[in-house]
């Protein structure tokens, strides 16, 4: 009998790389960040989330990582760059949260996490032991008005019905609509208006190209009109009894320069 070696690598009969991806990997002694495979594999955030995770996980702390910074830097855009940071709110990737300083200058304090806030809280809880990566199932639950949205999309056609992994990985996307101004009736309408007549047999990919072709431009900020400007009161000149404007009682300007020149 011949005999076998289960640790050597097989080979195909044709002689021809089977396929699939080969690792060439090198140490690295500086400038390099760690990243969870909860993270890299995350089978629910999208490539644009995982990689801007990593990315906003290898910066310097007080780096600025706003919406137009960031879409400064890639060539991905504002609307992509700001669904993406809603998915890794959703799954604990990030916190952002809005304070007002001594000046009243308002601004946005964002925390990255680089396990999932419920495996931080977890750790913290229980010191002795680590804990395993967080189950899909124990993700943060999709915005709720997001969430009921898609859910009701089947009873407008039996077509849409969405899986709840769906429903989770939509839900940023939506969201960024209702911040927008746009009721949900009005989001409902516009995914559900002019449906095809062909079978539609992915039902979140449809939606998906949606909700990111048709979204709107946020509303305009209200404009400011400046009050306008008040006249001095009319006042007695002291020299001539003239009526002039001037903040406080005096002398008229023809008087002024009068009692200059003498």
């Amino acid at each position: 009998m011949t005999e076998q070696h289960p640790s050597a690598p097989a080979r195909p009969s044709s002689g021809r790389h089977p396929g699939g991806v080969e690792h060439v990997t090198e140490p690295h002694s500086d400038h390099f960040v760690v990243v969870g495979n909860h993270l890299a594999q995350h089978p629910e955030l999208s490539l644009t989330a995982i990689g801007l995770a990593v990315h906003i996980q290898s910066l310097p702390a007080r780096t600025p990582i706003g919406i137009k910074a960031l879409a400064a830097k890639f060539p991905e855009g504002e609307i992509r760059i700001a669904a993406a940071l809603r998915e890794l709110e959703a799954h604990g990737y990030l916190a952002r949260t809005k304070e007002r300083l001594q000046s009243g200058r308002v601004v946005t304090r964002t925390i990255s996490y680089n396990k999932p806030r419920l495996a931080v809280a977890r750790a913290v809880a229980q010191p002795e032991s680590r804990p395993a990566p967080a189950p899909v199932s124990e993700a943060p639950p999709a915005p709720d008005a997001a969430a009921d949205l898609l859910c009701g999309l089947r009873a407008h056609d039996s077509r849409l019905l969405l899986s709840e992994r769906d429903v989770r990985r939509l839900a940023p996307a939506v969201s960024a609509w209702l911040e927008r101004g746009v009721t949900p009736t009005a989001v409902q309408r516009t995914l559900t208006n002019a449906l095809p007549e062909d079978p539609i047999l992915h039902p979140a990919g449809f939606l998906a190209h949606r909700l990111e072709a048709l979204l709107p431009p946020p509303l305009p900020a209200p404009s400011h009109h400046a009050s306008p400007v008040r006249p001095d009161p009319l006042q007695t000149c002291d020299g001539c009894d003239r009526a002039f404007r001037a903040p406080a009682p005096g002398r008229c300007r023809d008087c002024r320069t009068s009692l200059a020149a003498a």
